[in-house]
């Protein structure tokens, strides 16, 4: 090793990011995960200034006066709002760092593996704006499979579903390469979507973003439950526009999140149904596996089992699967140059 590049280490100047729809984790090298924060950003209208960032921003979704915005400058997985998106990658990489900033660090991000050249080329501009110094894009069906532990290197097929905030990647991978691929624009974020639906077409009653993620989280599912659950929510009742608090029970919240899930089904079946016949028999014995946030929805795992025949596991941390894998792949030369891409 050069003493540039030992000297780099020393710095802890490279850094892998799981930039999601709905969060953004920051892995530095040598360290681990250092940050793991909303990836919203709060402006203020008038003047385009940048009011709070992460946790903080995400404290305002909803609560906002009229002059400051609540942004999500990603969406479905790519980039929605490129200004904002840069501010936000560039305030993140300066607290992961702090002082440290003589060297811009190299920089490895997951990407959705079906986003067009146009939206990768954002991807890479926006880490280059926000000072980063190389930007090496990986399929972040990859880095979850890499983070969840499975023998990407070896001759046998793996299948991976990885359900983010906004998008769904099902990969099939051998020899440290996708052979199958399928990438959806449906995930976390569109059950929330569709909970507020459902409680406002059945009760007449809108609730918030924030509420919504929360009945996912505490009764949401995606099969029967052993035990019945309940929740009482508070939103506003759009007939005399005055708060309300109303009662929802897991079956209902299962029937709003049907829809969203049949499509996640429907892609895994879709990448099956054209995986070659050598892989699949070993996705047989090997299973599926779930990564994502997506993945913690409950009895998620034993609906795709049902619906499959196939054995379904959970990775031990779904949540940080992609930003883990993505560091290994940061910590490993050898696999960078076998998975990554400079686009």
């Amino acid at each position: 090793m050069s003493l540039l590049a030992k000297f780099r280490d020393y710095l802890g100047a490279d850094l892998a990011i799981d930039l999601g729809t709905a969060n953004t984790l920051v892995y530095r090298k040598g360290k681990g995960i250092v940050i793991r924060e909303p990836s919203i950003v709060a402006v203020i209208k008038s003047t385009g200034k940048i009011q709070a960032i992460g946790k903080e921003a995400k404290e305002m979704l909803g609560k906002t006066p009229g002059n400051i915005i609540a942004i999500r400058p990603l969406k479905d997985g790519v980039i929605a709002d490129f200004d904002i998106t840069e501010k936000m990658l560039e305030h993140f990489i300066k607290k992961t760092r702090g002082n440290r900033s003589f060297f811009k660090p190299r920089i490895v991000i997951g990407v959705p593996s079906e986003i067009t050249q146009v939206e990768r080329r954002a991807v890479k501009d926006a880490a280059l704006r926000a000072r980063a110094s190389e930007v090496i894009l990986i399929e972040q069906a990859m880095a979850a499979a890499i983070g969840a532990d499975l023998p990407i290197t070896e001759a046998g097929g793996n299948i991976i579903v990885d359900i983010g905030g906004g998008t769904t990647d099902v990969a099939v991978i051998s020899l440290s390469g996708i052979v199958i691929s399928k990438s959806i624009r449906t995930a976390s974020n569109e059950m929330d979507e569709s909970i507020i639906g459902y409680v406002k077409k059945k009760y007449n009653l809108l609730i918030g973003e924030r509420t919504a993620e929360q009945i996912k989280i505490e009764i949401g599912s995606a099969y029967p439950l052993d035990e019945n659950l309940e929740m009482e929510i508070k939103g506003r009742d759009l007939s005399h526009g005055i708060p309300k608090v109303i009662t929802v029970t897991d079956n209902e919240i299962r029937e709003a999140l049907e829809p969203v899930v049949n499509q996640i089904i429907e892609a895994i079946r879709v990448t099956l149904e054209k995986t070659p016949p050598e892989l699949a028999a070993d996705i047989v014995d090997r299973g599926i596996i779930l990564a994502g946030g997506g993945a913690l929805l409950k009895n998620l795992d034993k609906r795709l089992r049902e619906e499959t025949s196939l054995a379904v596991f959970t990775a031990e941390d779904p949540l940080t699967s992609v930003v883990k894998g993505a560091g290994r792949i940061l910590e490993n030369l050898d696999l960078l140059k076998r998975v990554g891409h400079n686009y």
